[in-house]
């Protein structure tokens, strides 16, 4: 098993493996031409963002700056918005449900060191995936951790720190985040 797979499946395994890094280093090239180009070329930003990304659906936009750690393990359905400085931590799997606004310094993170300090010394990590429903808007300043998923309607309130899944039609906020009430 390569370590692509492992942190798929959720595995320990070394982010400094040769195939990863390389994969690192092209996403670094797509974004650093990505977050430079001119913000009203519209046309070519979007086909930047086809190119970066695993998947996007309609009506996408994505502003800049961007960070991704890969960018194909991100998955973008349709009528999404990412606002500026949104990082996803994508050595796992990222997904992102239609209808989702980002707003501005949110980061999904898929990736966790190991909590054995001999493998955290070794550089070893997991990965597990992040899903945002659809119809979600994060606020400002989110992090939603490794392993989250936020159901379908709901808002999460600006800086929480998302640690545990939250219910579709869901109002949460705080650290750690909860549901303070419903939006049905």
């Amino acid at each position: 098993m390569t370590e692509k797979e492992k942190s798929h499946a959720g595995l320990l395994y070394q982010p400094g493996d040769p195939e990863l890094a390389a994969d690192r280093d092209i996403t670094v090239q797509k974004l650093y031409a990505y977050n430079n180009m001119h913000p009203l070329e519209r046309d070519a930003r979007r086909a930047a963002i086809r190119d970066l990304l695993g998947a996007v659906g309609r009506d996408c936009t994505v502003e800049q700056p961007l960070f991704c750690t890969y960018g194909y393990n991100v998955t973008l359905g349709d009528n999404c918005f990412l606002n500026v400085n949104c990082k996803l931590m994508d050595s796992g799997k990222i997904t992102i449900g239609n209808n989702v606004f980002i707003a501005p310094n949110v980061c999904l993170i898929t990736e966790e060191h190991a909590m054995d300090v001999e493998q955290r010394l070794a550089g070893l990590e997991y990965a597990h995936p992040v899903t945002i429903g659809d119809n979600v808007w994060l606020c400002t300043g989110v992090l939603v951790l490794p392993g989250v998923t936020i159901g379908e309607n709901s808002a999460i309130g600006a800086g929480s720190v998302v640690t545990k899944d939250i219910p579709a039609n869901s109002l949460a906020v705080g650290n750690p985040c909860h549901v303070i009430r419903s939006l049905k």
